[in-house]
Parts: C-alpha cells; structure tokens; sequence
C-alpha cells in the first residue's frame, strides 16, 4: 500500500468537496481549487475526512494513488489557508519595484527585467529586496517564484541574486591560477 496515498486527508470545517468521476472540487475560504483523479483512483467522503483508494496494485496505480492525495492535499490547505513563497534579493543596487500589476526588478543588467504578475497570483513587497509570492495554488505559486528567481540565480562566488528565503548557498573559492606557465 502506498505510504502517502493510504493516509487520509483531514478537511478543515471551512472547505466543502464535490466529487466527481474525473476530479475533486475545493470550495473554501480563499477560492475554488480542483483535483484530478486519476483513471483506477476513487475517492470517498467518510465523516471529515476525505479517502482515496486505488483499484489496482500494479507500479502505476500505486504511484498515481499517492500523487492524487497530494494534489488533493494541496487543493485543500490551498482553499483554506494559500500558500506563500518569499524571495530576497542580495546585491549592490539590486532592487524591486511593485507598480499596477508589474515587478520591476533592477538586477545589474542595462536594463530593468519587468514580469507581468499573472492575475490567480498575489505578489507583495515588503522591503525593496523582499519578495512575497501568494496565491492558493500551490504550483503556481512555485512557478511563479521560479520564474522571478531565474531572472538572476545565486552567483557561486559571490553570492549576488535572487534566492528563496532561508536558502542555503555554498560559496565556492576563486579559481585558481598556474603560475610559472
């Protein structure tokens, strides 16, 4: 059986499900989220708790019941209580800016990069090098982060960029030049 899909989710008193043949529907506090089901994944409601089961133990199944708890998973906490990724920026000069739906971010290129924030996401900046990221889908949420943070990934050697929150970066030593040659 699998580990993560035998468990069963805990619904919060704030979130109502629909399930239908191909999906499972979220409706919570903070929005609408749906889950798919996988071909072979049935899920059922048993008190507040939500339970999928697979019809089948073949590799396939066992892998698919496991990720369809996790999508379900995060659908749920998602309508309930979102999701929120925090970047910071580390650099001389190197700043954001926040203005009508677009993030100006001044990374040491000749110009400014500016990112058209997508509308199910929220994006705050509580200091000029901090970057806050919400939004009830966790995906996006995680995508969106990405994105922003590969406009100017951590520098090994120096450490300047854009970094999550709490990221631990190793600093590689310079390179070594043969002398004599």
């Amino acid at each position: 059986m699998s580990r993560v899909g035998k468990q069963p989710i805990v619904l919060p008193d704030d979130v109502k499900v629909n399930i239908l043949p191909d999906k499972i529907e979220f409706e919570g506090p903070k929005g609408k989220l749906s889950s798919v089901l996988f071909s072979g994944i049935k899920a059922r409601l048993e008190e507040n708790q939500l339970i999928l089961a697979r019809s089948s133990d073949s590799k396939e199944q066992r892998s698919l019941h496991g990720l369809s708890r996790s999508l379900a998973y995060n659908s749920a906490e998602g309508v309930s209580k979102g999701f929120s990724k925090q970047l910071e920026i580390v650099g001389v000069g190197y700043r954001a800016k926040l203005d009508k739906g677009r993030l100006e971010l001044n990374l040491g290129y000749s110009k400014p990069i500016v990112y058209k924030i997508p509308e199910d996401v929220e994006v705050v900046l509580e200091k000029p090098t901090l970057i806050t990221i919400k939004g009830i889908d966790k995906q996006r949420v995680g995508q969106i982060s990405e994105e922003i943070r590969s406009f100017r990934k951590p520098d090994p050697y120096k450490l300047k960029g854009i970094r999550y929150v709490g990221e631990r970066l190793i600093k590689k030593e310079r390179k070594a030049v043969v002398a004599g040659v």
